[in-house]
C-alpha cells in the first residue's frame, strides 16, 4: 500500500514525496517494532494447536489482543502528542519545508495504530491455524480500498500526501473488522479481550523481547538510511523513498516463506506428534524455496526503477539519483528469500538469543558503515551498499 501511496504522491510533488520518507519511518517502520505481536501469536496458537487445546487457543488470542490494542493506544498518544518533535529531530532546519506535509501525513495515519496492531494479531492467529485465506481476502479488499482512495483522493481531490493517508487509515479498519470475521467463522470469538495474568505476560516477554530487539535493530537500520538520505535534499530522498518502496514491495515475496516455518515448525517440535526428521526437511525444503526464488524478485525489482521510473518520479534529478544505485539495491533484493526462512525458522525454534546476538552485532556494523560512507562523501551510493552489506553478513 505504501508503494501506491509513493507513485501517486510523486506523480504530483516531490517535495510531498520527499516529505513521505521520514512520514513513513514513524508509521510504517516503527509499527515494525511490534512484529512481536505477530512472532508471538503465531507461535503460541499453533503451539497450543498441537496441543489440541482449542479454549487455550482463544486464551491466547484474547491475551494478545489486550497487548496488542495497549500497544496501539501507546503510539495513538505519541504520534499526537510528539509526532511533530519527531519530525522536526529527523529532519534538521534544512528541511523544515517538508515538516508539514509529513505531520499531516503521520497525524492522519496516527489514528489506525490500534487498529493496525489488533489486526497483526488477528492476521497471525489466522496464519497460526494454518487458514491464509481469511487474512489473503481481508488484505486484497484493503489493497483495493487504498487504490481507489489514493486515485481519488490525491489525482482527483488533489488532497496528495493527505489523501494518501486518509486511504490507507480506511483500508487498515477495513481489513481489521474482515480478519475478526474470519476468526469467528473457524469458532473463536475476536472480539474477546483479557487482561493476561502476570505469569502469561513473562512469557509472552521472554518470546517477544529478544524478537523485540531484532525488529529494533531492523527498524533503527532503516530508519539511519533514511536519515542520512533526507541530509542530502529533497531530490535525494525522493529518489531513495521510491526506491525503497519498490524494495520493500519485492521482499514480501520471502515473508510466507518466514510464516510457513512458523506455522508448521512448531509442531513437529513442540507438538503431540514431534519429529525432528520432518523439522529438518521443511528447512531443508524451505532453504531450497528461498534461495531459488531470490533471483525473481533481484530481476524483476531492479527492472521496474530501471526501465520505469517515471511511474513512481517525474523528477529528472530523483531518476538519476536511483539509476545510480541500482546495483547495490539489487545484490540488497536478491538475497531477500533466503533471509526469510532461516528467520522464520529460528524464531519457530526460539533460538531468540541467536537472532538478538547477531542482529545486534549486524545493525551496529551497519551503522557505523554508514557514518564512514556518510563522512566520505559517498552519498545515496553509500547508503545501498550499506544495506546490501547487511542483508549478506546477517544471511
Amino acid at each position: 500500500m505504501s508503494l501506491i501511496d509513493t507513485v501517486v504522491i510523486g506523480q504530483s510533488s516531490s517535495v510531498e514525496l520527499a516529505a513521505l520518507g521520514p512520514g513513513t519511518v514513524l508509521c510504517n517502520y516503527m509499527s515494525y517494532e511490534f512484529m512481536f505481536l505477530s512472532v508471538a501469536t503465531s507461535n503460541l496458537v499453533a503451539t497450543s494447536l498441537a496441543k489440541e487445546d482449542n479454549s487455550e487457543v482463544q486464551h491466547q488470542i484474547s491475551t494478545l489482543l489486550f497487548v496488542g490494542l495497549t500497544c496501539g493506544l501507546m503510539m495513538f498518544l505519541f504520534i499526537r502528542l510528539w509526532g511533530e518533535w519527531a519530525l522536526t529531530a529527523f529532519y534538521g532546519a534544512k528541511n523544515a519545508h517538508m515538516l508539514s506535509a509529513a505531520n499531516t501525513y503521520i497525524q492522519i495515519r496516527g489514528l489506525a495504530w490500534p487498529t493496525v496492531l489488533v489486526g497483526w494479531v488477528y492476521q497471525s492467529a489466522s496464519l497460526g491455524m494454518k487458514e491464509s485465506w481469511g487474512p489473503l481476502k481481508a488484505l486484497a479488499l484493503a489493497s483495493v480500498i487504498n487504490d481507489v482512495g489514493d486515485v481519488v483522493l490525491c489525482l482527483f481531490f488533489n488532497y496528495i500526501i493527505a489523501g494518501a493517508a486518509w486511504a490507507t487509515l480506511a483500508s487498515h479498519v477495513v481489513a481489521g473488522f474482515m480478519m475478526i470475521e474470519s476468526l469467528k467463522d473457524k469458532g473463536y470469538n475476536g472480539y474477546a479481550i483479557a487482561v493476561p495474568p502476570t505469569n502469561e505476560l513473562l512469557q509472552i516477554f521472554k518470546l517477544a523481547a529478544p524478537v523485540f530487539m531484532m525488529m529494533m535493530s531492523k527498524v533503527a537500520f532503516y530508519s539511519l538510511l533514511i536519515y542520512f538520505a533526507t541530509s542530502m535534499g529533497t531530490q535525494t530522498i525522493a529518489a531513495h523513498q521510491d526506491l525503497i518502496q519498490i524494495y520493500s514491495l519485492f521482499t514480501v515475496g520471502g515473508e510466507p516463506l518466514s510464516q510457513t516455518a512458523q506455522s508448521f515448525m512448531p509442531e513437529l517440535i513442540y507438538g503431540a506428534k514431534r519429529s525432528l526428521s520432518m523439522e529438518r526437511m521443511l528447512l531443508k525444503s524451505l532453504v531450497i524455496i528461498g534461495a531459488s526464488c531470490d533471483l525473481i524478485p533481484g530481476v524483476a525489482g531492479t527492472i521496474v526503477p530501471w526501465l520505469s521510473p517515471k511511474v513512481f518520479s517525474l523528477d529528472t534529478h530523483a531518476i538519476k539519483k536511483m539509476h545510480t544505485v541500482l546495483l547495490p539495491y539489487f545484490i540488497a533484493l536478491f538475497v531477500t528469500s533466503s533471509t526469510h526462512s532461516l528467520e522464520g525458522t529460528l524464531l519457530a525454534g526460539r533460538d531468540l538469543r541467536f537472532i538478538n546476538v547477531s542482529m545486534t552485532t549486524v545493525f551496529t556494523l551497519g551503522g557505523v558503515l554508514l557514518l564512514l560512507f556518510s563522512n566520505l562523501g559517498f552519498g545515496l551510493p553509500g547508503c545501498w551498499w550499506t544495506l546490501a552489506l547487511f542483508q549478506w553478513v546477517k544471511l
